[in-house]
């Protein structure tokens, strides 16, 4: 069994067991036409079939290619899909200020797109499924409250080069796998323009410094660029925020993420 076929087949029954544990038996996905969220829909498809719903969220920054790639995937695999533009709470708000700047026009777009997605969830009585991959989490690459978002994440564990092998093995068309990747938050939004280098660079030294635990002399031995370590490092500290749950004031003897921690699944 090769290395992809057993990672999506843990995936496929991690996804089963997690969904399963809250009684709810069916799935949404934000479906951007990117290599994240496609690869999230193909592996809740294999599980879940039409319990699972695709949606397809556009802006007036969306490219056209996007869209027609996330409808291809949707065709090939045969997944339910839906599309509910949220151009009429963007552009308002945008009138509004026209001031804002790219980053405040990204972190509000994913901010509404999670809003529209929960939304569904709760008409659908369905779970939102994450879609950030390691990479992203660990340099802090994403919107509070927004993408980073979800009932269950099961691509979290990998870094932004292994989903793309296993893109390669699910079958997700090549058009998906083979764009730079971008979240069309803005006009000519680039991922790996953002970040200032490629994720395959990215990935050789976070594995380095997250799996390996080398430090940063160690690391530069290898070939690995200093300014682009540090640069990571400096990242991964600054937005650990974004990946804890709010920090509760403690007041009593037992205070929620302190000394009152049950497992989320928890049952009387």
């Amino acid at each position: 069994m090769s290395k992809y076929s057993q990672i999506a087949s843990y995936l496929e029954h991690f996804l089963e067991n997690e969904v399963n544990k809250t009684g709810i038996n069916s799935v949404v996905v934000g479906l951007s036409g990117g290599l994240d969220s496609a690869v999230v829909a193909v592996l809740a498809h294999k599980v879940f079939q039409d319990k699972l719903l695709c949606v397809k969220m556009p802006s007036h920054y969306s490219s056209s290619s996007s869209l027609n790639d996330a409808q291809e995937l949707c065709k090939l695999f045969s997944m339910p899909s839906i599309t509910v533009s949220i151009d009429e709470m963007l552009k308002p708000y945008e009138n509004l200020h026209p001031q804002m700047n790219n980053l405040r026009r990204g972190n509000l777009s994913a901010r509404l797109r999670m809003a529209t997605l929960f939304d569904i969830s709760a008409r659908e009585n369905a779970l939102v499924l994450g879609t950030s991959n390691k990479s992203e989490l660990m340099l802090g690459y994403g919107t509070l409250y927004g993408d980073l978002s979800s009932a269950i994440n099961p691509i979290g564990d990998l870094y932004k080069s292994e989903v793309f092998e296993l893109a390669e093995y699910l079958g997700v068309n090549k058009s998906i796998i083979k764009k730079p990747p971008s979240a069309d938050l803005w006009d000519g939004q680039s991922d790996e323009d953002d970040l200032g280098y490629t994720y395959a660079q990215l990935d050789e030294a976070l594995k380095l410094y997250v799996e390996d635990r080398l430090d940063k002399e160690e690391i530069v031995k290898k070939g690995i660029d200093s300014d682009m370590l540090d640069m990571i490092i400096e990242r991964i500290f600054r937005n650990h925020f974004k990946r804890k749950m709010p920090v509760i004031a403690k007041l009593t003897s037992r205070t929620i993420n302190h000394d009152f921690n049950y497992p989320r699944d928890i049952r009387l």
